[in-house]
């Protein structure tokens, strides 16, 4: 069901900008469609390969128009940005870049545009499915927030920059809470839609696909698909995606999602039993793409002041690991603004920037850093060294905040027992090693030392004898 109840073939037209709308609603939701299906003990979904779209056009795949005003983020002034924030002092960012800025590493942002800053560099326009952009233009003040996070270079005037600032972007626009389809009586009832904009699980895996394609080496996806345990996401195309992207050596990083009452995320997923040792038993919410684990690192959040998991993070046994989700400052969307900002205009006043959509990107700029670190490393071997290195729960993994905390500067830095080639790759085989030489250097040194030691006494004997004297002897001697 879309916003209020209404099924999203028919979304209502926004009241307010989309985005950052709530404490409680910063990642761009996609609400499901939902099917009927058979009731039955939740399972991990199966990736169907046959799903994937390969070469879809890079535009929106149907008329589309802007309803609303674009979002205004917002410097409420509550920083100190001479300081870090606790959520950067939590990734102790200084002394991670002394082994690695992430340079040499290309990362997709599929989310809803990143505007140009002048923090941000050089962004390559990866294209637009939401109206006739290039990708270039974010009126949700959603993926410029994120941007930052993961790339945004230092400066002397505060205390802000992003996790790999060496690491280049690609920017895809793939939703917009601003747009909607101009023809809503014809819109195609089983393709879920972004919330109550536009945007679908159709048009993020084809986002998936092309962000491969571009050259990609960490993808960034700050949007989730939610619907109840036991109903239909449609999102088979999506699950191929993000596999084609892990077999060719892509890191996926995703969020888990947050709970909101005008989602589909409505219900959090409780606490598994002990029994439950997979944690699927206790799934009342799914979560799309985050559940295609292994083949992306879901991502939730955890408070910045406090490490403890934020009671918005939807739970579930997918969660890979937590970054904060708090007290996040980034880089304005206004487009030739340099400010930076902490909020956004709600109706009722400044609405702070949270969320597990912006703890995903102090996740996918940490594995920028370690894949410029360890370029000869693959995209599981990344994915794991990530994981190996957090800060785990008492359980060791855990629905909350998965296998614990990142720490940049561990994961740089660790020793991994084990750390090497997949044992499951194809190998060639070794030839038969030839027999070898039999040594006779000390057989042979022993003889020639013999023949040697014999031709000397020869030697001497021949020149002493035909000198040496010949004394008769005495009749008494006899």
């Amino acid at each position: 069901m879309g916003r209020h109840g209404v099924h999203p073939a028919h979304p209502p037209r926004l009241r307010r900008p989309f985005g950052i709308v709530g404490a409680l609603a910063s990642t761009v939701l996609l609400v499901a469609a939902i099917g009927s299906a058979p009731a039955s003990a939740l399972t991990p979904p199966t990736v169907d390969p046959s799903a994937l779209v390969r070469s879809a056009p890079v535009a929106p795949p149907e008329p589309t128009e802007q309803r609303t005003l674009c979002a205004k983020p917002l410097a409420t002034g509550r920083h100190d940005n001479a300081k870090p924030t606790a959520a950067q002092a939590m990734m102790n960012l200084p002394d991670a870049w002394r082994f690695s800025r992430g340079a040499g590493q290309k990362v997709a942002v599929i989310d809803t545009g990143v505007t140009p800053h002048p923090r941000l560099g050089r962004v390559q326009a990866g294209g637009d499915y939401v109206s006739s952009g290039n990708g270039l233009t974010d009126c949700d003040a959603h993926g410029t927030l994120v941007a930052g996070i993961i790339a945004a270079e230092p400066s002397r005037h505060d205390a802000f920059a992003g996790v790999a600032p060496d690491a280049a972007l690609i920017s895809i626009r793939q939703s917009s809470g601003a747009y909607s389809a101009k023809d809503q009586r014809n819109r195609d009832n089983t393709d879920p839609t972004v919330g109550s904009g536009f945007g679908s699980v159709r048009t993020l895996a084809n986002a998936v696909v092309h962000a491969v394609d571009l050259g990609a080496t960490v993808i960034n996806i700050s949007e989730v698909a939610c619907a109840s345990a036991g109903t239909r996401l449609n999102d088979r195309s999506l699950g191929a995606a993000v596999k084609y992207a892990y077999d060719r050596d892509v890191v996926v990083v995703v969020a888990a999602g947050n709970l909101s009452q005008n989602s589909g995320c409505r219900q959090q997923n409780p606490t598994p039993a002990p029994s439950d040792t997979g944690g699927w038993g206790s799934v009342s919410t799914v979560a799309s793409p985050a559940w295609f684990s292994p083949y992306v690192l879901a991502v939730g959040s955890v408070d910045a002041g406090t490490g403890a998991p934020s009671g918005f993070s939807l739970n579930g046994p997918w969660v890979s690991v937590a970054a904060p989700g708090t007290d996040i400052v980034s880089l304005d969307s206004t487009r030739g603004s340099a400010k930076l900002v902490d909020a956004q205009q709600g109706q009722d006043g400044p609405i702070p920037i949270v969320g597990t959509s912006f703890a995903t990107p102090y996740v996918a700029g940490t594995v920028a850093l370690v894949r410029a670190r360890f370029p000869r490393l693959g995209a599981k071997q990344i994915m794991e060294r990530i994981t190996r290195t957090a800060h785990a729960p008492g359980t060791g993994h855990d629905t909350q905040i998965g296998y614990g905390v990142i720490d940049p500067v561990s994961a740089l830095t660790s020793e991994i027992p084990g750390e090497g080639p997949d044992p499951t790759d194809s190998k060639a085989i070794a030839a038969p090693a030839a027999e070898p030489i039999p040594d006779h250097t000390a057989r042979n040194v022993a003889l020639i030392g013999a023949g040697v030691c014999v031709a000397v006494i020869a030697a001497v004997l021949g020149i002493a004898l035909p000198h040496r004297r010949v004394r008769r002897l005495g009749p008494d001697e006899y």
